[in-house]
């Protein structure tokens, strides 16, 4: 039998009706703002960035910018909270590949929040733009091969950000990729100038920042900007960790001693660069990972790679 409230008029015994209870006055006053507390208090301790295990892919991370709502425009808070992610990341022994991507489908990132900082003070720009520089090297020395999944806007720090991975990929619908910071009166202060030249050579790099073009994927895989384009049934998280899968079958410790040599390969001549190779060549003959690569090949299997 249904259970109701009811009040006397006229002597007839008529129910409350539930929405008159919950909307009453003293409920809203009673319950409602606990409601919008606690609500607030979760949003409030979610971070802007953070890093998480693939579900499913062991030896895979993916770092997520978690503002959606700002396309994922670095703020300050999110600066701190990539950064932390970054510290956390470069000594897990267990991550192999590590995925720079948005929480929300058709983001990435649209650079700086010029919201916040037209509120800043010269020192406070200076300081921010120290340590977005500071973050994007700590990124770009991570010691496992990164990618970034472009999946929506990368415009100016967003796309500095990406070019701070070793490899991008762009989905196949994204059109707005550049530099577009000489449009606004500056031009890209966090690795732009130095990392484009040496990814596209001067007169593409000169090109693209000169002009403030955006590209869409498609362009930005002709010009050499990202490495690969999503397919038109998927995304650039799904390409990237499809990506991901196939670099994470390689030794963990390979791909670690393969990205140091090959990093360093523009800094040092043909001669410098060769020994340096032998340097980190060297270490890996006595490992339990290549002494297994030897079994696998020799009992036609598949290696099973422990990282030591």
């Amino acid at each position: 039998m249904r259970r109701h409230l009811y009040h006397h008029r006229s002597h007839v015994m008529r129910p409350i009706p539930r929405t008159r209870i919950l909307y009453s006055t003293p409920f809203r006053k009673a319950i409602i703002p606990r409601i919008h507390l606690r609500l607030n208090h979760t949003v409030a301790q979610r971070p802007d960035a953070y890093l998480e295990v693939v579900q499913g892919s062991k030896g895979i991370a993916a770092l997520t910018l978690n503002r959606p709502a700002a396309k994922n425009a670095i703020s300050t808070r999110l600066l701190k909270d990539f950064r932390h992610s970054l510290e956390k990341a470069a000594f897990d022994n267990s991550i192999n590949v590590l995925i720079v991507r948005s929480s929300e489908p058709g983001s990435f990132c649209a650079g700086a929040d010029l919201i916040e900082r037209r509120s800043m003070t010269k020192p406070q720009v200076n300081q921010f733009l120290a340590e977005l520089r500071a973050a994007f090297s700590l990124l770009e020395d991570l010691p496992m091969p990164t990618i970034a999944a472009i999946d929506g806007p990368a415009l100016g720090g967003g796309l500095e950000m990406a070019l701070s991975c070793d490899l991008r990929v762009a989905g196949h619908s994204v059109t707005k990729i550049g530099l577009p910071e000489t449009r606004l009166g500056i031009i890209p202060g966090a690795g732009g100038t130095q990392r484009a030249t040496r990814l596209l050579g001067l007169t593409k790099a000169k090109t693209l920042i000169f002009t403030g073009k955006m590209l869409s994927a498609q362009d930005a895989l002709e010009w050499g900007v990202v490495d690969n384009v999503s397919g038109s049934n998927e995304s650039a998280y799904e390409a990237a960790l499809a990506l991901a899968k196939e670099i994470n079958q390689s030794a963990p410790l390979a791909l670690r001693a393969a990205k140091l040599a090959i990093s360093k390969a523009p800094e040092l001549s043909l001669e410098s660069g060769l020994t340096f190779e032998r340097a980190c060549y060297e270490p890996l003959l006595s490992t339990s990972d290549r002494l297994e690569a030897l079994d696998a090949f020799r009992e036609k299997r598949k290696p099973m790679f422990k990282g030591v």
